[in-house]
């Protein structure tokens, strides 16, 4: 079966076969195995890496519950009275022994939205770092980073909010190297028609570490006090890290036990893709189209992501009146959604592509779409089902469910046009992306001063909107295959 987008020519004089015909013509990108290879031990020890980091990052949302005195919160009290109250009043008391603060709501929206301001700086750094030394270093250090200073949160509380700001902000550093560390290992790990497979794997892990961190927060707290969550969760992310720098190696090269097959597998794959260039290439990148596509795409679907997040619970909180914080399991259930289409999608992906013969734009293009403006949809209905909370969580549920495809999609479309630069694409990427986490929620607090479903209808049509339009550009201008300015024989040096 052709695919439906193969025989287009090309038309900006940078692209050819996007269907990386390089693995059809060598002689030795015969598939190896995958059962004990060392490219799936990757993904897996990278997917736990990644459930640390997420459960780090989401386990304070959880806290902070406890962690504040009622009585300060109740002065906040934001609830609209259009709909009926959904919640039983709790009955049995769970545990009270953990320290109580005196911080209003604005105090709380500094404390949770600090970790971006360091997470938006080293993005691109991290990526440039870890395209010159390898990421496997900088990734371990990252979430080591994270996991002890989320040990000494309960001490930074006592010390008061500015060292609780200044943690989490250095928190937000740590991780930010994370994601654009794993896609520079990734360049010279995955072959390109298992990019796909292996990335969903990776990266999987952060919606399953929201899934499991976020009720298991909450029974910590429940029976014991909100102190021993940073410090469970701390702790395993250190053994994650001795894991870690014992198992894992930057490059199929210097692996100690990867088979000669594998290697060989691997590098041929993989042959003519990457640059020998010491210098990064800046001034063709930012001015690569491609890459301005993923921006906007990252972007708008982060928007909508971090709405999902941060703004539906407290939808249904103070406008549904149903605190979904009392049912661990029913605020994990769209991420569970997620994970699972995270790891079918990618399963997919590459075999449209290998097996079918469809063109890597072409997957690219389809599963962004489903991505993006499938979870635009089901907002936007949100916004309209009035009082209903039943429906509230199953729209919450498909829209999360949905956004999985991108995992396919726009998310790992660096590595199909820089293999050589994914690490830095990445953090120019992420970086952008991460705007909507500091900004989405003090616009949506601006834009609903009353709490009413009209005004909450006007924010959720407005990340759909911006998800739509994010959908459409990364149709219009991606490409699948590796750009000319990405590799060595870039202006003259062909031959």
């Amino acid at each position: 079966m052709k695919s439906p987008v193969s025989d287009l020519a090309p038309s900006d004089g940078e692209e050819g076969s996007d269907r990386t015909p390089l693995l059809q013509r060598s002689p030795q990108a015969e598939t190896a195995p995958a059962c004990c290879s060392a490219r799936y031990n990757l993904a897996f020890l990278s997917f736990f890496g990644f459930f640390v980091l997420y459960s780090l990052r989401v386990n304070l949302s959880v806290a902070l519950v406890d962690m504040v005195d009622s009585n300060t919160t109740a002065k906040d009290n934001r609830t609209s009275y259009e709909c009926a109250e959904h919640s039983a009043p709790i009955k049995v008391l769970h545990n009270q022994t953990g320290k109580k603060y005196q911080w209003d709501a604005e105090t709380q929206g500094w404390i949770l939205g600090s970790f971006f301001y360091g997470y938006i700086i080293t993005q691109i750094p991290g990526g440039y770092v870890a395209s010159k030394s390898g990421g496997k270093l900088l990734l371990g250090f990252g979430i080591l980073g994270t996991a002890v200073f989320t040990l000494f949160t309960p001490l930074a509380a006592d010390f008061g909010v500015g060292a609780l700001v200044a943690l989490r902000a250095l928190e937000g550093l740590g991780e930010g190297v994370t994601f654009p560390a794993m896609h520079a290992m990734w360049s010279s790990w995955a072959p390109p028609l298992e990019r796909s497979k292996l990335l969903s794997i990776s990266y999987a892990g952060a919606q399953l570490g929201t899934v499991v961190s976020l009720p298991l927060s909450g029974i910590i707290c429940y029976y014991m006090d909100w102190t021993y969550v940073f410090y469970f969760f701390g702790i395993v992310g250190i053994i994650w890290f001795i894991l870690w720098i014992c198992l894992v190696s930057d490059t199929p090269e210097t692996h100690k036990t990867i088979s000669p097959y594998e290697k060989e597998y691997i590098l041929s794959s993989l042959k003519n893709q990457l640059s020998s260039q010491k210098s990064v290439p800046w001034i063709p990148m930012l001015k690569s189209l491609p890459l301005w596509s993923i921006v906007v795409a990252h972007f708008s679907y982060n928007w909508t992501f971090y709405t999902l997040l941060t703004l539906l619970p407290t939808y249904m909180k103070e406008v549904l009146r149903f605190n979904i914080q009392e049912n661990g399991f029913l605020s994990a259930v769209p991420y569970l959604g997620c994970w699972l289409c995270m790891i079918l999608s990618g399963q997919a992906a590459d075999n449209l592509r290998a097996r079918w013969n469809f063109s890597t734009l072409w997957v690219r293009r389809v599963f962004s779409l489903i991505g993006m403006i499938g979870p635009a949809v089901f907002l936007v209905a949100a916004g309209f089902i009035g009082c209903d909370y039943s429906l509230a969580v199953a729209f919450l549920t498909i829209s999360t469910t949905l956004g999985g495809f991108c995992s396919s999609g726009f998310s790992i479309n660096h590595l199909d046009i820089a293999p050589s630069y994914a690490g830095i694409l990445l953090g120019i990427t992420n970086t952008f992306a991460t705007i909507p986490g500091m900004i989405g929620p003090i616009i949506a607090r601006s834009l609903t001063p009353e709490n009413t479903i009209g005004e909450w209808k006007t924010v959720f049509c407005i990340a759909a909107a911006i998800n739509v339009f994010g959908a459409i550009f990364f149709t219009l201008f991606a490409k699948g295959e590796v750009q000319n300015w990405a590799v060595s024989d870039h202006r003259g040096h062909r031959n």
